[in-house]
């Protein structure tokens, strides 16, 4: 078993904490935490930590200022810089005072814990450590676009609560996946987390199934039999397509949720109850609501702090991440290791994946069984995909835009250096994404839905960047 140690985390974002520190002890380093440089100095004296994970920017000034001269007294601490200023001079001073490693956020907490298991000398090989972190140790969730920092920090503010949640998404985002990350992270991970799927029970039996019934309450009931809520009792109930319970149920689960007492079907007796709950739905409540389907008062109790996933197709930078990792954990399991070729990599991202993330999961299971062929290539993939998955005239980023967005970052990178750069990527973006939003909404005439679903991106989200860049989609019709 890999040694652990102990860890310092600066940092004045207390959800990066949460997070970062229940990950590092799940490993079974021992964690502090601290928000600023005064705290981190007080500790350091005190706890004297084998590893320093620090941000720059924290409240009482530059989180560099002062690593020489920690590692003067400390010269066998490994430091770990973490910074939103992803710039080259960033990188640059972090190096230069000495770091073991930086990351720039948003990071990814796989590549954070493996940097601390290097830091403390513990990766015996690379295969042992390629699915070490969260994915399997705590979070069970793969991005590192924006869309899913952003669900990490709120899974992370709800850990330390017991406030009910709402996770909302298409089918195959990966909701049960959140639910149990909150429960395996959270104040009730010794406790049971119980899953229920409301579209996979008869109506009749729904009742029964959430709440118990007594021995004979209906044909069949031959002895009492706990409920979901007694099975969960105090650890997390997960109430998954709670938008297919009938009104029925939804009436009774509202009254089990406001008094916290449960009656089985057939009982008299009331059971006390003590459970967290988190709900499901890939439908859209309010909706429902208006058309008498869903009960207004059960969805204010349920939508506390609502988490809404991300389709993958709104998330493309994760695409092949994702299916890395599923191929990697394929190989894990047994069956052959396979990688993939730039071009597969090119139809992976071209593909919208209307089946999200268990889609793709699926498509790398197949890919490792029937693939005779070490190295996944684009027509091997192309057989494998659906008919319309990557379209006959689908062209792929051409040599020429390649080699001009290389030989533009080169000149970025070649000047400057030392003095505070301003982010390459939104400077990049900040020429090449408004002529593509134009050029797609004249294609379509203006019409925001379809060039929403052309780019892979809500129709919210267009509305924004259009905002954004001074757009209107009123000018780019077809001949204005």
């Amino acid at each position: 078993m890999a040694a652990t140690g102990t860890v310092l985390v600066v940092d004045d974002d207390p959800a990066i904490c949460v997070v970062v520190g229940e990950a590092l002890r799940r490993q079974g380093h021992k964690v502090k935490t601290a928000a600023s440089i005064r705290e981190r100095t007080a500790l350091m004296e005190s706890f004297a930590p084998d590893v320093l994970i620090t941000d720059v920017m924290l409240p009482d000034g530059d989180g560099l200022d002062g690593v020489a001269d920690i590692l003067a007294t400390r010269p066998d601490l490994n430091i770990i810089i973490l910074s939103a200023q992803n710039t080259l001079n960033t990188a640059i001073r972090a190096t230069e005072k000495g770091a073991f490693e930086y990351l720039p956020k948003p990071f990814d907490l796989n590549e954070l814990t493996r940097a601390v298991a290097d830091a403390l000398g513990t990766r015996d090989s690379a295969e042992e450590t390629e699915e070490a972190g969260l994915p399997h140790d705590g979070l069970p969730l793969v991005g590192r676009s924006p869309a899913m920092q952003e669900v990490y920090r709120t899974i992370a503010r709800v850990l330390s609560n017991d406030l009910s949640i709402l996770v909302l998404g298409e089918s195959g985002t990966g909701k049960e996946l959140v639910a149990e990350a909150i429960h395996s992270l959270g104040q009730r991970r010794t406790k049971p987390f119980v899953p229920i799927n409301m579209a996979a029970i008869p109506r009749e039996l729904i009742e029964a199934e959430l709440f118990g019934y007594e021995k004979g309450a209906f044909t069949g009931a031959h002895a009492r039999t706990a409920g979901k809520f007694e099975q969960a009792q105090g650890g997390t109930l997960f109430l998954d397509e709670i938008g297919d319970m009938p009104m029925e149920a939804q009436t009774r689960l509202l009254r089990v949720l406001q008094s916290g007492e449960v009656t089985t079907v057939g009982g008299s007796k009331p059971v006390r109850v003590n459970v967290r709950i988190i709900a499901a739905t890939n439908k859209d409540l309010p909706q429902l609501i208006d058309e008498g389907r869903f009960r207004q008062d059960l969805y204010y109790r349920l939508n506390v702090v609502p988490i809404a996933l991300p389709a993958l197709r709104e998330r493309r930078e994760d695409v092949i991440l994702l299916a890395r990792h599923f191929m990697e954990r394929a190989a894990q399991e047994g069956l052959p290791r396979k990688t993939l070729s730039d071009d597969a990599a090119q139809l992976l991202m071209a593909w919208h994946w209307p089946g999200n993330v268990r889609e793709l999961q699926n498509m790398m299971q197949r890919l490792s069984v029937l693939s005779r062929e070490n190295v996944i290539t684009a027509e091997i993939l192309r057989n494998m995909l659906p008919m319309d998955a990557v379209p006959a005239d689908y062209v792929a980023p051409s040599d020429h835009l390649v080699h001009a967005v290389r030989d533009w970052a080169k000149r970025q990178l070649g000047v400057g250096i030392g003095q505070p750069q301003r982010s390459l990527h939104d400077d990049l973006l900040a020429v090449i994404e408004p002529i593509l939003l134009e050029e797609v909404l004249s294609s379509v005439d203006g019409n925001q839905i379809r060039a929403a679903s052309l780019l892979g991106i809500n129709r919210n989200t267009l509305r924004k960047k259009l905002t954004d860049y001074g757009l209107d989609p009123l000018q780019l019709r077809l001949g204005d």
